[in-house]
């Protein structure tokens, strides 16, 4: 069994062609590539996305992904739960499966423990709501200005962040862990990292701040995550992705 990893896809599976990823080749259905969220792939439910959804089902491997911030999590929310591997799962296709938040996962006697979400950073512009009767006009004005702004529920969900719900089941399932695992899969990094990282620039909420009391409470290997578009290696065991697909 063979696990990839790789950055944000925003719902572009162009990495995944043949002649790009050629090591597809020689994988199967029990291989795995794992996305670091924004997979963007559950958006609109539009025809071109069933397509490219069906076309990544096609791929000789399976596909795993943690949500990130520019997510349709209505969508997401619809899909039944079932359990996979250890821990909860929700199906887009058969073999391309969201990792839900808080999850510990036994992947050959790895384990993976995932948390999804991250705050945008795309709204200076504020969060506009649909139902607004100033709708269309504080639209208009701010791409008149050139602002960047996301609409409750089309472009923006608060659901981006976990909930204290996930927070508690990722607790518990980290406890009855022991605190102890191989690797940590999240979109966002932990807030010390974050401010490494970014030199201030992003701003610590209450889920980086969470995943700053994972980083000390728990024993693991290596930590990917994605969020900040970019490929590199922060310390001896962060490992940040972006278009790189790397092999465990």
């Amino acid at each position: 069994m063979a696990v990839f990893i790789t950055g944000d896809l925003h719902g572009d599976f162009s990495r995944f062609k043949k002649e790009v990823f050629y090591e597809q080749a020689e994988l199967a259905k029990d291989d795995f590539v794992i996305c670091l969220g924004d997979f963007g792939g559950v958006w609109d439910g539009s025809p071109e996305e069933r397509h490219w959804l069906d076309w990544l089902e096609g791929r000789p491997f399976t596909t795993l992904f943690v949500s990130g911030n520019h997510e349709n999590f209505d969508m997401l929310a619809a899909l039944p739960k079932e359990e996979w591997h250890g821990g909860e799962v929700q199906r887009v296709r058969p073999s391309v499966i969201h990792l839900t938040r808080g999850q510990v996962y036994d992947i050959e006697g790895k384990k993976f423990f995932t948390m999804g979400g991250a705050s945008s950073h795309d709204i200076s512009g504020g969060i506009l709501e649909p139902d607004d009767p100033d709708f269309r006009k504080k639209r208009k004005r701010l791409d008149a200005s050139g602002a960047l702004y996301r609409v409750n529920h089309r472009s923006w969900w608060a659901a981006e962040l976990p909930n204290e719900e996930e927070y508690q089941t990722a607790r518990a399932n980290l406890e009855k862990h022991g605190w102890k695992v191989d690797y940590i899969i999240t979109h966002c990094c932990p807030t010390s990292v974050q401010d490494e990282l970014s030199g201030g620039a992003y701003k610590a909420d209450h889920l980086t701040d969470f995943l700053d009391e994972v980083a000390q409470r728990c024993k693991f290997k290596y930590w990917f995550f994605g969020h900040y578009h970019d490929d590199g290696v922060i310390g001896k065991n962060y490992v940040l992705l972006y278009r790189q697909i790397v092999e465990l």
